[in-house]
């Protein structure tokens, strides 16, 4: 028993805090079952800027369908998998004519200025007629935002410098409905891709 103990308590810290990434999101990369339209979640209205230094809310995503995460500039772990992730469906809609927005939070707004968000976006190819990048708020709203419209956790990590934060995608209807929980982490994408064409379409 104390061995398995040990090998648990190991496994924990080898892990470091990424397992805490993983609370309330959906983790079957293969799991179909994408849509949470009964949840009754939905994005409540907001303003904020993006990475032009622009307003940008949900006035700007009226009518539109956006998909949605959460990141940070200098995310030292499932950021740099789930943004070059996100890249990969941005190109796969464009190349299917989805019209479809793509709009990244930061959850880390006091480091994460307009023009540094500007930049990270150019860096691993975000065009930025679909894709967002969102900041201009508290560390408590976009707390906030979290929980209510995504049912998800945003959780400062000091210890190992970083945020806890959703990796799930999550799909927004025209009408602020969040209607599909996506794997951010998943690098085979083709369920996803699918699931968009027909939501979408």
């Amino acid at each position: 028993m104390k061995r398995w103990m040990t090998i648990a308590v190991l496994a924990l810290m080898l892990g470091g805090c990424n397992w805490l990434y993983d609370m309330g999101s959906n983790n079957e990369a293969t799991d179909p079952a994408f849509d949470i339209s009964e949840a009754g979640l939905t994005v409540p209205d907001f303003e904020y800027v993006n990475q032009e230094g622009d307003p940008f809310g949900t006035e700007q995503l009226k009518g539109n369908y956006w998909l949605v995460n959460m990141i940070f500039t200098h995310c030292p772990g499932v950021c740099n998998i789930m943004t070059p992730n996100m890249v990969n469906l941005q190109d796969a809609m464009i190349e299917e004519g989805l019209d479809v927005k793509v709009v990244s939070f930061t959850v880390d707004p006091d480091r994460d200025t307009p023009e540094l968000l500007k930049v990270y976006g150019e860096n691993v190819g975000a065009d930025f007629e679909y894709w967002s990048f969102v900041t201009g708020y508290s560390d408590g709203e976009i707390t906030e935002l979290a929980k209510t419209a995504f049912a998800s956790i945003v959780q400062e990590d000091p210890e190992n410098e970083d945020i806890i934060h959703t990796t799930d995608f999550f799909l927004v209807d025209d009408q602020g409905l969040v209607i599909r929980r996506y794997d951010g982490m998943a690098t085979d994408q083709a369920e996803i891709i699918n699931d968009l064409k027909a939501t979408v379409e």
